[in-house]
């Protein structure tokens, strides 16, 4: 695979590491993904699915291994340096949409491209605009998330992990907390900007039938990737 957007060489994850309590969640996990690829990751609960994409995303680093973002290897990054790559380079949905409830949807939409900084005021507004037009929102912009659906609150959610023009997206269950229709419109979404804006997608589901939607299905099994199961939509 050519230059892909994800790369994990040889990951493991020791919790406890040198004590009797060690556990080893993540064994010899090797994992490419690929620019504008959309994979499916499965595998049941305590499969390490949740440990893996915290180390990918960067909240967490491997106990050996090298983990490769966007092309720079993350292996001897300082936590300064990761926390800038992460907020540039990655992109975040969850299954809880987690935004500020006491928020408006334009302002929690503001509030990551404020923390990465380097943008005047007006800017960060037009760029927050953009990204709730782009969503299907715009008319909502000054409702707070109470004032909102699920459905319509994870795509703020949605929204909002664009906000740095990631080119990598994780999304851990985000169709996993709303009824059949407003998943199936979020995961229509999903797909859309991966197909329009060629963004990466790692996406955590247990739905098989979305899974089936997907480039490529990734599946974990006791902290290993299953061999062989890796398949084509």
């Amino acid at each position: 695979m050519a230059d892909p957007i994800l790369r994990l060489d040889k990951v493991f994850k020791i919790y406890g590491a040198g004590t009797q309590a060690a556990v080893e969640v993540l064994h010899d996990i090797d994992l490419e993904v690929a620019r504008g690829e959309f994979v499916a990751l499965m595998g049941p609960s305590g499969s390490g699915k949740s440990t893996l994409l915290n180390i990918v995303g960067l909240l967490d680093r491997p106990s050996a291994g090298r983990v490769t973002i966007d092309g720079v290897d993350t292996y001897g990054l300082g936590d300064a340096e990761i926390t800038r790559l992460r907020g540039h380079a990655i992109g975040f949905v969850f299954q809880y949409h987690l935004l500020l409830s006491a928020f408006t949807a334009l302002e929690n939409l503001m509030l990551p491209i404020v923390a990465n900084g380097g943008l005047p005021a007006a800017r960060i507004e037009a760029r927050a605009s953009d990204l709730l037009r782009d969503v299907g929102l715009a008319a909502f912009a000054r409702n707070r998330a109470t004032d909102m659906s699920g459905g319509q609150q994870q795509r703020v959610a949605i929204a909002r992990a664009l906000a740095m023009d990631p080119h990598l997206v994780l999304a851990d269950e985000p169709t996993g907390n709303l009824d059949s229709r407003s998943a199936a419109d979020v995961f229509a979404l999903l797909r859309a900007i991966n197909r329009e804006r060629g963004t990466s997608f790692l996406l955590v589901t247990h739905n098989r039938d979305l899974a089936a939607r997907c480039d490529r299905i990734v599946r974990v099994v006791d902290g290993r990737i299953e061999a062989g199961t890796d398949q084509a939509s």
